[in-house]
């Protein structure tokens, strides 16, 4: 991983950059299309968006309004629970699709796994995998036992789990599974809402790579493997958090951030979201 244009390649050949900007409670309209356009000026090539943010419209806006071919922009959006079961995924993809103005999605995501639902989910994103409207499919929030439960019927295994991940919540177990099925784990939240910059460890290694502390979270969610999507709306923060490549962290300091690990969530536990 040398460049912001380098990808990860999907267990279905699909290529994925690393490091991608997030809209999650990024206001629909201009500061949307601000955030995206600015990350796109930037280098970045991959954009997350959800139908629950209500912004799909202002990032395929700020996409249209870019200039760039549409086939270089990676864009990942999400069934929310309410818009689960087989033709309720269906309709609630074509929305997705309407708002962000596009024929093909990159990559398309259960949002959540609603009890009872999201097997009539995936099977309906398995269908829009095969009629060619997504390139790729996977899910979001999904722990070990959802996994093993959904691959007891699924045609297709997820491409990618999009999780909360941390060095305060690493789900190690989790992750050695996703790794051994081929599933490229995803990291939501990669800097902890902000709330452990102050961390001694984390501030020890700042100041050692001369790096902010988002860096050093960044720079470790890559070497761990883990595509990461930080979320900003200030150009300067979105450059900020691009510029990953020209520093590594050690062996002994991927460890030492490791140990901070604690099963902290600053988001929804997947067992209660509900």
């Amino acid at each position: 991983m040398n460049s912001l244009a380098d990808k990860t390649v999907l267990n279905n050949g699909v290529e994925m950059p690393w490091v991608g900007l997030g809209v999650y409670k990024v206001t629909e309209g201009d500061e949307v299309k601000s955030a995206v356009k600015s990350a796109l000026k930037i280098g970045y090539r991959s954009i997350d968006t959800a139908s629950f943010y209500g912004n799909e419209e202002g990032v395929g806006q700020a996409i249209a309004e870019s200039g760039i071919p549409r086939e270089e922009i990676f864009v990942t959006s999400k069934v929310w629970n309410d818009e689960q079961g087989y033709d309720e995924t269906l309709e609630a993809f074509e929305r997705s699709r309407q708002r962000l103005g596009l024929n093909v999605l990159d990559l398309y995501l259960i949002h959540w796994p609603v009890a009872h639902t999201y097997k009539e989910t995936w099977r309906a994103l398995e269908r829009l995998y095969t009629e060619g409207k997504v390139r790729a499919i996977g899910v979001s929030n999904f722990l070990k036992h959802h996994l093993e439960e959904l691959l007891d019927e699924a045609q297709i295994i997820p491409a990618v789990n999009q999780i909360e991940y941390h060095p305060w919540l690493t789900q190690p177990e989790l992750h050695r599974y996703c790794h051994d099925k081929g599933i490229q784990l995803e990291a939501w939240s990669p800097l902890a809402r902000g709330k452990k910059f102050d961390d001694p460890i984390l501030s020890e290694l700042a100041e050692k790579y001369d790096k902010t502390p988002a860096q050093i979270l960044l720079r470790w969610d890559l070497q761990q493997g883990v595509v990461t999507i930080p979320k900003s709306v200030t150009e300067s923060r979105i450059k900020e958090n691009a510029n990953l490549f020209d520093f590594q962290l050690s062996e002994e300091d991927m460890v030492l951030l490791n140990t901070c690990n604690c099963e902290l969530r600053f988001g929804k536990n997947p067992e209660i979201f509900g």
